[in-house]
C-alpha cells in the first residue's frame, strides 16, 4: 500500500519521536522533560547512574523503498548539542527514532558513543540500519534500544483520481 504523507508530515514525525522518547524514559524512571532549546530536546536524569542527560532526537520515516537508508546526522547537530548540554550541566545523548516498514526502533546512546560507532565523515555522521548493522547495534550494550510493531490492520481506501 502506497502512503501519502500530509504536509506537516515531518513536523509532526519529529513532535511523535520527542514524545516516544520521553513517554520511554519516564516509564523506566527517568525523571524527564521536553525543553525547546537548540540542540537538545529533551532533558533526563537516569535513575540507574544519576547522570542528566541532555538528549536531541534525530527521527525518520521511511518508506519500503528506503527502510535501510542511514540516517544523516550533520556535523552541526554535535556542535548544538554539546553547547546546549554544557549550558545545563548535562550529558549530551542522541536517541535516534526510525519508523520503517512495519517497525518503528529507537536508537539512545551519548554522543561520544555514537561518534565512536560513526564518525563525523566530512559534513555529517551516517547512522546506518541495515540489517547488519542493527546486529550490531542490537550487540553494543552501550548503546540503548527499543523497538514495537506499528502495523496498520484496517485503513481507508484510497480514492481514484
Amino acid at each position: 500500500m502506497e502512503i501519502t504523507k500530509s504536509s506537516r508530515y515531518s513536523k509532526i514525525t519529529g513532535d511523535f519521536a520527542e514524545a516516544l522518547v520521553l513517554y520511554w524514559l519516564s516509564k523506566y524512571g527517568f525523571e524527564c522533560a521536553r525543553v525547546d532549546h537548540t540542540g537538545i530536546d529533551l532533558i533526563a536524569r537516569n535513575p540507574n547512574t544519576n547522570e542528566i542527560m541532555g538528549v536531541s532526537v534525530k527521527s525518520r520515516s521511511r518508506t519500503p523503498h528506503t527502510a535501510d537508508d542511514s540516517i544523516t546526522i550533520p556535523v552541526d547537530s554535535f556542535t548544538k548539542a554539546q553547547k546546549a548540554s554544557d549550558a545545563f550541566g548535562c550529558a549530551p545523548y542522541f536517541a535516534i527514532v526510525v519508523d520503517a516498514k512495519e517497525t518503528i526502533r529507537v536508537f539512545l546512546m551519548s554522543m561520544a558513543h555514537l561518534l565512536e560507532v560513526y564518525p563525523v565523515r566530512q559534513r555529517a555522521a551516517y547512522w546506518k540500519v541495515s540489517r547488519q548493522y542493527l546486529n550490531k547495534h542490537l550487540a553494543d550494550d552501550q548503546i540503548m534500544m527499543f523497538q514495537f510493531e506499528a502495523k496498520t490492520v484496517r485503513w481507508w481506501k484510497s480514492r481514484a483520481t
